[in-house]
């Protein structure tokens, strides 16, 4: 059908009901059915018919996304396992002795988020439960684990040319290279060549040790922040809604009930993948999440027969914890499935099409980085998917650059910048929803309080970009990296609210003080 301004009708009540009923499932059902009832000219019995079938059904069907939702299904077994078994407890009462003030806890959160580079799905759901009883034995906010592991997340894969998402960005440019007869450059080259310039997941990995070091907030994370201190923690879903903690790192599981299966884990994803050339070459997506379901249910066996050696938990309660923990992610996997179909309709809709047509015109070339990360930034944060960003963006892009003059790396680089904010921030994005599933903190939560963070990196990135749209030089990344240091600053100055770097003896007296209280 003809774009119009109706193709934003369905993202625009995804987005709205979100924000105003922090009902993320009721919003997407809402958003992707306005938009088939749109594709139906206005038919509601088609329209249903239609969703089920052409927009959930079919998202069931696909082989990338049923091999995501396998790959859910055991993480979630796996994570379950870790919650019951003491595990992530016996690993936080350990590291409490290196990690023992705020600041050093979010650092090591955010040097174990890169850490887990192989995957944006891994770093929330394997550094997420890790980390949450550490973070609230330290009093800092379940929002902040979800910032930090979603900025650890997507922001470091579309960095790796290895896996999944540079094999996919590599295969968008290889098109697009061949189709103008270009043989000097491979999309290797390219997206080798990207790298430096993509500022926007360079800035957010820079922000979040600056962040901890600075011990500056903002808005809604500073009110999280500030009650995380007091022991009091959100619950998952509203904001208003507050629980009192107070986290005793007792229990008596051994580390290697946590620490074996996790290196079985990353054996197995390594001893599979090696002979294929990982993590030097090229690895295909499909055979990357087979190594990963192969490599968890591994490690989900290997605690299972550990917590029934050392009389965590016996056998057969151990296998029971894991039957039930497959189905621990289900509402999380409902809401992938509504966010992929709402991405169908706004493709058969042509929403980023009409985006894309509103901002098309005559413009200088060193513009066009700048534009280009505007336009994808828009889409992906309405959209809510990266890779569908790419896909539209890229063949729009490369051909642009190349006609205009405008630097290709540079311009290649806004594309995967731009694709990546609405990953990184949008409410309908995979990445954020399993962002708040690992940290145990509210979608819309997590979203409120990283928005402002994100938004400060994207302004720089702009201006980063025009910049390197004119002298395409490399040296406009670090000069951005400066850049984004001192916006912070002034800003903490100015609306920022400092939070104490607590160390382990002033929150364990907090908590003597607050036993005293309530005795």
């Amino acid at each position: 059908m003809e774009t119009s301004i109706l193709s934003l009708i369905p993202i625009i009540l995804t987005i709205g009901l979100a924000i105003k009923t922090r009902n993320v499932l009721v919003s997407l059902f809402v958003g992707v059915f306005s938009g088939v009832l749109i594709l139906s000219a206005g038919h509601p019995i088609t329209a249903v018919k239609s969703m089920i079938g052409d927009y959930v059904m079919a998202q069931l069907l696909d082989s990338y996304n049923a091999g995501i939702i396998v790959l859910l299904v055991f993480i979630g077994g796996f994570v379950t396992l870790i919650e019951k078994s003491g595990g992530a407890e016996a690993f936080a009462r350990c590291v409490a002795h290196f990690v023992n003030t705020r600041c050093k806890t979010q650092i090591a959160a955010w040097i174990a988020g890169i850490a887990v580079f192989f995957s944006e799905l891994g770093t929330p759901l394997i550094v997420g439960p890790i980390f949450t009883p550490i973070f609230e034995k330290m009093r800092i906010s379940k929002e902040k684990l979800a910032w930090i592991i979603d900025t650890t997340a997507s922001p470091v894969c579309v960095l790796i040319p290895f896996i999944g998402w540079g094999v996919y960005s590599m295969g968008l440019i290889k098109t697009e290279l061949e189709a103008l007869h270009i043989t000097d450059i491979t999309d290797w080259t390219a997206f080798i060549h990207a790298i430096p310039f993509q500022i926007y997941p360079i800035l957010c990995l820079i922000m979040v040790p600056m962040v901890a070091f600075s011990r500056k907030e903002f808005g809604a994370m500073a009110k999280a922040e500030l009650n995380a201190q007091k022991g009091i923690f959100s619950t998952i879903g509203n904001a208003e809604e507050l629980e009192k903690k107070s986290m005793v790192l007792d229990n008596h599981t051994p580390l290697v009930v946590v620490l074996a299966p996790l290196f079985v884990l990353f054996l197995t994803l390594f001893g599979i993948l090696a002979p294929q050339g990982f993590p030097v070459k090229q690895v295909p997506g499909g055979d990357f999440r087979i190594a990963l379901i192969t490599g968890y249910l591994f490690a989900a066996i290997t605690m299972i027969i550990l917590m029934a050696f050392y009389k965590v938990k016996p056998l057969k309660e151990g296998i029971s914890i894991y039957i039930k923990g497959l189905g621990k992610l289900f509402e999380c996997i409902l809401m992938l499935v509504l966010a992929w179909g709402l991405s169908s309709v706004g493709k058969a809709l042509g929403t980023s099409e009409y985006i894309v047509q509103m901002a098309e015109g005559n413009i200088p070339a060193w513009s066009i980085p700048a534009i280009i990360f505007i336009i994808g930034a828009l889409m992906s944060f309405s959209t809510g998917t990266s890779w569908g960003t790419f896909a539209i963006v890229m063949p729009i892009a490369i051909p642009m650059a190349v006609a205009l003059g405008a630097p290709l790396y540079v311009t290649i680089a806004a594309v995967l910048s731009g694709g990546l904010f609405g990953d990184h921030c949008s409410p309908v994005s995979d990445t954020t929803i399993l962002a708040a599933t690992g940290s145990s903190c509210g979608l819309m939560e997590h979203m409120w309080t990283q928005l402002p963070y994100a938004m400060i990196c994207a302004g720089v990135s702009i201006v980063g970009f025009i910049a390197a749209g004119v002298t395409d030089s490399v040296i406009v990344t670090v000069v951005c990296a400066v850049l984004l240091v001192i916006v912070y600053n002034l800003a903490g100055k100015l609306k920022g609210v400092s939070v104490k770097n607590l160390n382990i003896k002033d929150i364990e007296k907090l908590e003597a003080e607050e036993a005293s209280q309530s005795v």
